[in-house]
């Protein structure tokens, strides 16, 4: 017997084995496809090879050099969040609850590896003023969900795209956890035709909401809160913003008061109330703490001109960047970084598809907060 052959007989035991410990709303392994279907003589399933091509791509190596609340938190301190740690405790909790409802534990860390990987550099700071420039440049809006799923198809691999499953990518693009939600129940019917739709809508500033297709997906989706939740909270103790007596009570007497309890809590919820059904659901004592905590962290937090105070230098340039950017394309200055270190490794298929403000939207979209600012001060010192 030859060596393929083995290897594949051994994967079909395994394969056999790991079936047997789903639970009956799980996702199956058959039931992936792919917009360009592949011949494959792996020894992996789809959904773990979708893991791996996130996993080794250039999107996955630069979260460790974005913002997650704190701008350049690694500077700082080496023990405060950046998107990298953020995207590695989404996986694990989502895993955690994924192992207890026997649900596909390959299909869940490929949608939680992949789930930010089309965030801009400094969070949602970031993600506000690119937002603002899509629309005055008529791009329709920027969504870093939307983003996510642009690069794993369109940007990846010089523009060839990851080519990973449906389940997958709708999972990336389903995933939004700033929404809260006491419940989640998977849209199972939803096809390619319903992300698009989604697409076209959030781009022309609808306000709607998209269930993931999969249960894996739900699951995802509300591990990104519980993975944010208390972890920013330790963040802002640590850098001094925030005492822990300031927390409020009605949430503190139910999540606990440090990220290990919270964690535990919400974790502990989701199962209990999710076992042996075809949803994802906290009780509602704790969804209702999770919404006064979610409200306590916006408020103090998120939108703290203390944590925040250097916003506005950010947005500007970000927007200084843009424009230096276009202005590149119409000069057609092929020294510009846009197209060292972004076109010139780009396919035909992403150069001729895609206009000049959608490349500066992707090129700025994949920096890391370090690169973009080296990157202004390369425009910003000449002219001082």
């Amino acid at each position: 017997m030859d060596k393929t052959k083995k290897l594949q007989e051994i994967y079909a035991i395994a394969e056999e084995k790991y079936r047997h410990c789903f639970s009956q709303y799980a996702t199956l392994n058959s039931q992936a496809y792919r917009l360009r279907e592949e011949k494959s003589t792996e020894i992996r399933g789809p959904f773990a090879i979708d893991r791996d091509r996130i996993l080794y791509s250039g999107a996955y190596r630069r979260y460790q050099g974005k913002t997650q609340v704190v701008y350049f938190a690694n500077l700082v301190d080496e023990e405060m969040s950046n998107r990298s740690l953020h995207t590695t405790y989404v996986s694990q909790i989502s895993r955690t609850i994924g192992k207890l409802l026997g649900l596909n534990l390959d299909l869940i860390e490929a949608i939680a590896l992949g789930h930010d990987i089309g965030h801009p550099p400094f969070g949602h700071d970031g993600e506000e003023v690119l937002n603002q420039l899509c629309e005055e440049h008529n791009i329709g809006q920027f969504h870093h969900n939307i983003e996510s799923l642009h690069i794993v198809d369109n940007i990846s691999k010089g523009g060839e795209g990851l080519n990973l499953s449906f389940q997958v990518r709708d999972g990336i693009i389903s995933h939004d956890g700033e929404v809260h939600n006491q419940k989640l129940k998977p849209e199972h019917n939803k096809t390619e035709k319903d992300i698009q739709r989604f697409i076209a809508y959030k781009k022309a500033g609808k306000n709607i909401e998209m269930m993931p297709a999969t249960l894996e997906g739900c699951v995802v989706r509300i591990s990104d809160t519980i993975a944010y939740i208390g972890q920013d909270i330790e963040d802002a103790i640590r850098f001094g913003f925030l005492s822990r007596k300031e927390l409020p009570k009605k949430s503190t007497d139910v999540l606990g008061n440090n990220n290990s309890d919270i964690i535990g809590s919400l974790v502990k919820s989701v199962v209990l109330n999710s076992h042996n059904n075809d949803f994802v659901c906290f009780d509602y004592e704790t969804s209702e703490a999770l919404y006064n905590l979610k409200k306590f962290n916006y408020e103090r937090i998120y939108t703290s001109t203390q944590i925040k105070k250097a916003k506005c230098v950010i947005q500007r340039g970000i927007r200084i960047m843009f424009q230096k950017y276009l202005s590149d394309f119409e000069n057609e200055n092929k020294d510009s970084k846009i197209y060292k270190h972004f076109l010139n490794h780009k396919n035909d298929r992403y150069i001729y598809n895609f206009n000049n403000a959608e490349k500066v939207r992707d090129f700025i979209a994949t920096m890391t907060d370090r690169y973009f600012n080296e990157e202004l001060k390369n425009f910003l010192l000449p002219i001082i």
